[in-house]
């Protein structure tokens, strides 16, 4: 008995020096000693829900957050979480939080006991899924569809909606004219309240300016802006006349401008005379012009100057004389497939692949935020992103469909004012990149805030590493991360997670509703890693590309596998599945309790900071540097999950004098000023040869394999 006191006695000094190693004041230690003590004596998932609840809060360090967490789910713990099974889970879903839920409802309403008889079904029955769906978001017609999908075509090129025409936009206002449509703030700005009446209103102006200028139906018009609620009204704006917006991100370089312009033929294009991050003002109109861009409508960054604070060139338009005094519009309808925005998603050739979405592309939008966000009206949703990207459109129909509320701040989401804007307006969705979040833990900028009305975060555009997850779910006394991936071409996400099931850091844990996928391995067998296969047809994924072979680029190079992993699918357990599969390019890992994890690209796109780029695109603007020869870029993703990290591999030209670090720095300036200042190089590697094969091209699965 003796010795048993002792050995209590010893590990309870062991454990109150790890709390103090933390970080926590001795008082406030010895006085957790005996709760912690308590809770671990608990089965693994009771013991982590009581110090969630009860004990941690988000003034704690990280570091004691970590420590409990990781003892609690320990080796040999009776759940037997061990590294092949993926990170724990650190949120569990109570009943009640299950029952309030949209796919709980939507289980009810189709007598489903489990989620994964509802994710079977709405695969198994994808006409009767969308239908519904459509019914549940309220989607507005002026002419109702007679069949959902026909398939006469292929399963490759579905046809949505038979006969039915309607402007999506239309959709966008349902809730009450006089609730709270946009929250917007600038750097070192009040916060400012948008209701849905006024959004329209200036909607509405944009469109009668457009029709004023002689603009028609299927005329491209470029949005080059930082996300404000003017840029959200002139997106919308564009779309009621049957114009067709071309997403172009604010932080391009001019080439990348001018590249966007000419693909998608743009007629016109918004945009702005600076913007601010950091205190910093930085031209924007400057770039636009320097892209010799179509005639231009530009907005000035100071609200309390309606004109901007540059000289315009001829034939260009001050937003003032722009907008139409007539506050009233009447969306011209469309068919489904007719053309709304034009976005750009890196391939693996120089130019990005133009991505048109249509009038469906929202409603695949609204669903992920209807069921895997769990977004209800008056929820206010955030994430830090801009039109120039699948996410600014995304977030706009996520929100506006569903009789919610967006959050946008015009300004660097790495500050801690940033993290007061989402405090002070209550956002209720928090959508990050994992890269984001690794700043703020670096940074400590967000310690301290009330992110108390947060109800979930929603994790996108890079792979996560569950130290940080698990760092960002303790900001908010721990409310649940959405793992979400899917793409431009998508419209949304492929593999995701629930409000009804645990959530386990970095992981997700089902392929979308209205979706499956199928990873196969090297040899096309299904296996539990590999590359996913998207198997269609779904409303959100892409049809066509503008400048490049769609069914090339997605199908063409699966359909030599597609009979022979068939056959193979039809020996193993998995049910058979249809064809064609659709490739994806990500590389996927499915553990033994179900859940996923992403781990990167098995192709030559990678994604830098929430941003998908192509190596051609890098190489091509490294390559022209000084001293370089030849040059080959891949994304390294680290062991233990996270944010993709860019290498570059080098062969130097003869007699060239440059040193390593002078040449790494004269390519991130190069990549800063031709593509996007926000890729930055993690490494520069110079070798003697670039690994190739037998036709000459470059072998860069080589060259990541052996990176680390």
């Amino acid at each position: 008995m003796r010795l048993e006191h002792e050995a209590a006695a010893m590990m309870q000094q062991g454990l109150l020096a790890q709390l103090l190693e933390c970080g926590v004041d001795k008082d406030e230690a010895i006085a957790l000693l005996p709760q912690i003590e308590l809770c671990l004596t608990l089965p693994a998932v009771d013991a982590w829900q009581t110090l969630t609840r009860d004990l941690l809060q988000p003034h704690h360090p990280f570091s004691l957050h970590l420590l409990l967490y990781e003892l609690t789910f320990a080796e040999g713990d009776s759940q037997q979480w061990n590294s092949q099974q993926g990170s724990p889970p650190a949120w569990f879903p109570t009943r009640e939080q299950i029952e309030a839920t949209h796919i709980a409802a939507l289980m009810r309403q189709l007598n489903f006991r489990s989620y994964p008889e509802l994710h079977a079904w709405s695969v198994q029955n994808r006409a009767a899924f969308w239908s519904l769906i459509i019914e549940r978001l309220g989607i507005r017609f002026r002419q109702p569809y007679t069949q959902l999908v026909d398939l006469s075509h292929g399963i490759e090129s579905p046809d949505w909606l038979v006969d039915a025409r309607l402007n999506i936009v239309e959709s966008c206002f349902q809730a009450a004219e006089d609730a709270p449509a946009i929250l917007a703030q600038s750097e070192n700005q009040p916060l400012n309240r948008w209701t849905y009446g006024e959004l329209k209103a200036l909607a509405n102006r944009v469109a009668n300016g457009l029709i004023d200028l002689g603009m028609q139906p299927g005329d491209a018009v470029a949005i080059d802006l930082p996300m404000t609620a003017e840029a959200v009204a002139i997106y919308l704006g564009i779309i009621q006349v049957g114009g067709v917006v071309v997403s172009i991100a604010d932080s391009f370089a001019a080439a990348e401008i001018a590249t966007r312009l000419r693909i998608a033929k743009a007629k016109l294009v918004f945009t702005q005379d600076y913007i601010q991050r950091c205190g910093k003002l930085l031209p924007l109109y400057a770039k636009v012009i320097e892209a010799a861009a179509p005639p231009a409508i530009v907005l000035s960054r100071d609200s309390s100057k309606p004109t901007a604070s540059v000289r315009l060139r001829p034939g260009d338009f001050p937003w003032p004389d722009f907008l139409s005094s007539n506050e009233r519009f009447d969306p011209i309808p469309a068919q489904p497939a007719a053309h709304t925005n034009i976005l750009f998603s890196s391939g693996t050739t120089g130019d990005p692949k133009a991505i048109p979405w249509s009038h469906t592309t929202p409603i695949k939008c609204a669903t992920d935020a209807h069921l895997h966000h769990d977004i209800h009206p008056g929820d206010i949703l955030a994430w830090s992103t801009n039109l120039g990207w699948m996410m600014g459109p995304w977030l706009i129909y996520a929100s506006l469909i569903n009789r919610a509320t967006l959050a946008i701040y015009d300004g660097a989401p790495t500050t801690r004012e940033y993290g007061e804007f989402i405090q002070n307006a209550g956002v209720t969705m928090l959508g990050v990149v994992p890269s984001l979040v690794s700043a703020w833990k670096a940074s400590h900028c967000m310690h301290g805030l009330d992110w108390s009305a947060i109800r979930a975060f929603s994790s996108t555009g890079e792979c996560s590493n569950p130290q940080d997850m698990l760092f960002l779910m303790a900001l908010a006394n721990y409310k649940p991360i959405i793992e979400y991936c899917g793409g431009t071409e998508i419209g949304g996400g492929y593999i995701t997670s629930t409000l009804v099931q645990p959530c386990a850091p970095a992981s997700f844990t089902t392929p979308a509703l209205g979706l499956d996928f199928i990873i196969l391995d090297a040899d096309h067998y299904p296996a539990n890693k590999g590359e996913a296969f998207i198997i269609p047809p779904s409303i959100g994924l892409s049809t066509e590309l503008l400048n490049q072979d769609h069914h090339r680029v997605y199908f063409g190079e699966v359909r030599r596998q597609e009979t022979e992993a068939n056959l193979k699918l039809s020996r193993s357990p998995s049910p058979p599945t249809p064809t064609p599969l659709r490739r994806h390019g990500d590389y996927i890992e499915r553990f033994p309790n179900g859940y996923y994890r992403v781990c990167g690209r098995v192709d030559d796109t990678m994604n830098l900071g929430g941003i998908k780029v192509s190596s051609a695109e890098i190489e091509q603007v490294v390559s022209r540097v000084s001293g370089i020869q030849e040059a080959a870029a891949i994304a390294f993703s680290p062991p233990n999950g996270g944010p993709s990290q860019l290498i570059i591999y080098a062969t130097l030209a003869p007699q060239t004098q440059q040193t390593q670090t002078e040449l790494k720095a004269a390519m991130q300036t190069a990549i800063a000023h031709q593509l996007n200042p926000l890729f930055k190089i993690h490494d520069l590697v110079i070798l003697d040869a670039l690994p190739r094969t037998a036709s000459n091209k470059i072998m860069r699965r080589v060259l990541r394999e052996c990176y680390g």
